[in-house]
């Protein structure tokens, strides 16, 4: 059996896992925009947290890592999109805040296996699937009723801001701000049913000073480095987490 250092003894044993993580994929989202926040849940689900415990956590971090990413991008923020957004996306987290605690984890696997791997279908460069305000109204919609269950809303809303009229400056800002409402909303609705994001600030306070950190390695990478280079190895590390969550939930399913 493993002992901890004298002094460590309490320390989380998902601590250093995970924010090696939260730099990593910190990183990758302030490079690209998004894709990092998609990675941690799954990691996180990957580990064995369960959704009132991976969720609000997740929450909290991404609260922090997009805060500091807006920040960092505020100059290029859309705001009336993100009005658009936020006029969707609040009533729609409160009103499934009450549904968080039945949610099987399995099934919240499986969905988010399949978001991811639907995220890595081609598309044509430039595609836009609606017009802006619709593309804001659904993104919020999505926000706010998945991503309270699956936490992540990278997949499946990240394609909406990839507007050809944007610059990648106000794709990756306009992103950073609507998921800062989103996971924002998260942390207060999750609390609000007696799930707090704060249950566990041994790991939440490293995860923190790791997303922020990493921002600001992604901001130093969008300057000097072409965004091609990563991805295969991005979408590569997607498909291997969805073939990790699909082999999770099907034992959880009994179906292996």
């Amino acid at each position: 059996m493993l002992i901890a250092p004298a002094g460590f003894e309490n320390v989380d044993p998902l601590v250093p896992t995970l924010t090696v993580f939260a730099f990593l994929t910190s990183t990758l989202s302030g490079f690209t925009g998004l894709g990092g926040g998609t990675i941690l849940i799954a990691v996180f689900f990957a580990m064995g947290l369960k959704p009132v415990e991976a969720v609000p956590l997740f929450a909290a971090v991404q609260l922090v890592s997009n805060t500091s990413r807006t920040v960092a991008y505020v100059a290029h923020v859309q705001w009336r999109g993100s009005g658009w957004f936020a006029l969707v996306a609040v009533p729609a987290t409160f009103l499934l805040a009450p549904f968080a605690a039945g949610v099987d984890v399995d099934l919240v696997r499986l969905i988010l296996a399949g978001l991811i791997l639907v995220s890595l279908l081609p598309t044509r460069d430039g595609a836009a699937p609606f017009p802006p305000r619709a593309s804001f109204i659904v993104a919020g919609l999505l926000n706010g009723g998945l991503g309270m269950f699956v936490g992540a809303t990278g997949p499946f809303t990240g394609r909406l801001f990839l507007r050809p009229e944007w610059s990648r400056e106000t794709t990756i800002a306009t992103l950073a701000f609507t998921q800062v409402l989103g996971h924002g909303l998260r942390v207060l609705a999750y609390g609000a049913v007696g799930y707090s994001a704060f249950a566990r600030p041994g790991l939440l306070l490293p995860l923190c000073a790791a997303a922020i950190l990493g921002t600001g390695a992604g901001r130093l990478l969008n300057r000097h480095i072409s965004g091609e280079r990563f991805t295969g190895l991005f979408k590569a590390v997607l498909l291997l987490l969805s073939v990790k969550l699909v082999y999770d939930s099907s034992r959880g399913f009994g179906w292996i």
